[in-house]
Order: C-alpha cells, then sequence, then structure tokens
C-alpha cells in the first residue's frame, strides 16, 4: 500500500471519525488484512488509536480513530505565531483591546459571507455556499441534509484552534457570523464543537 493511501485513511478518519477495518476496506477497495496491517503500524507511530464498541450480545466492533497526534497532522495555520500576537495584544490593549479587534475581524468576515450567501434563493444553497467558502477557508467543510429536514453544516478541521483555545471569543464571534449570512428565516445553533472536546464543529441550521 502506498503512501497515498496512509494519507487517504487518515484524512477518512478526520473527516469521517472513528471506522472499522471492514468500513475502510470497503472505501479504499482493499483487503482487510491490509488495511489492519498498516492501522497497526500507524498506532505504533501513535497516530491512530481503537476502542470496541459492544452492540447487542454479539462480538464488540472495534473502531479506529486519530489520536491528538493524529490530528496534528492536519495542521493549525500558523498556531504559535497567532497565540503569541493575541498575547501580545492583551498585554498592550487589555480585553477591552482584543474585544476590539475581534469585533473588527468579525464585520470584515460578516461583509464576505454575506455576500457570498446574497443572491441564493433558498436556505439550503446559502448552507453549501457558506460550506464551500469555509472548505476553501481551510476548515474541511461539507453539509448535508439530516432526517428530520435540518441542514448540517460540518467542520471536520479547524485551522485556528490553537488561537481560538487562547480566545474563545473566536469562536462567538464566527456562530455570530454564521447566523447574519444564513439570514433571518435560518435558526443557528453549534451542535458540536471541538473546544469542548468534540472531534469537529458542526452547525445544526433549520428554517425559522
Amino acid at each position: 500500500m502506498s503512501e497515498t493511501t496512509v494519507d487517504r485513511i487518515l484524512f477518512r478518519l478526520k473527516t469521517r471519525g472513528p471506522e472499522s477495518i471492514a468500513d475502510l476496506s470497503a472505501a479504499f477497495g482493499v483487503t482487510s488484512e491490509a488495511v489492519r496491517q498498516l492501522l497497526v503500524k500507524l498506532e505504533a507511530d501513535g497516530l491512530v488509536a481503537f476502542e470496541d464498541q459492544r452492540v447487542g450480545r454479539g462480538r464488540p466492533r472495534r473502531l479506529w480513530r486519530l489520536t491528538a497526534t493524529g490530528h496534528a497532522r492536519f495542521p493549525d495555520r500558523h498556531s504559535d505565531l497567532s497565540v503569541a500576537l493575541l498575547d501580545a495584544i492583551r498585554e498592550e490593549f487589555g480585553d477591552a483591546g482584543l474585544d476590539r479587534l475581534i469585533a473588527r475581524r468579525e464585520t470584515e468576515q460578516r461583509q464576505i459571507y454575506v455576500q457570498a450567501t446574497a443572491g441564493a434563493g433558498s436556505l439550503e444553497q446559502r448552507v453549501a455556499r457558506l460550506a464551500d467558502l469555509r472548505d476553501r477557508e481551510g476548515y474541511m467543510a461539507e453539509w448535508r441534509r439530516e432526517e428530520d429536514g435540518s441542514l448540517l453544516l460540518i467542520e471536520n478541521h479547524c485551522p485556528i484552534c490553537a488561537a481560538a483555545a487562547a480566545c474563545q471569543n473566536l469562536c462567538r464571534s464566527e456562530l455570530s457570523v454564521f447566523r447574519e449570512a444564513l439570514g433571518r428565516d435560518a435558526v443557528v445553533e453549534r451542535v458540536d464543537h471541538v473546544l469542548a472536546g468534540g472531534r469537529r464543529c458542526a452547525y445544526r441550521v433549520t428554517a425559522a
């Protein structure tokens, strides 16, 4: 199996969450034994781990997931510089100065997102445009319609995670911007959050 296949499996675990050997084998058209050998090697490298999930009385189902080291293969852009800058701004101008900076970023982001979703005829189209924009910004974003009719905007990666951890108002700002971009006829709620221990960030969007 090539290194490309290794990267594809890591990417799938990043974007799809825990999966079994059978799932990965079917997804990539290789034998279960080949996938098992690869996962054993990745486990030795500290990139993946497994957990056995028992369902009913049958044999437990083994699911493989990325470890923190595995997630780190998908880099947080300029994380050290971002955190250092936030600390310097807070020290120089106080929390009020940092809040003004975040508010300015929020205003600029809102303008970009509102413009990107303008003209979309339906809420679904707006969510699709927003997901595409976030994907191009490095969030590995996608969207789907749920069985209950709601729309789910999913961000499988956070390229500013270190900065958001140092200043959680950045996440508050993004939720506000999403609500503005998707319009008054949309209700947006965060249902999964990396900083709260989630594998990803996800937002449920429903019609108001």
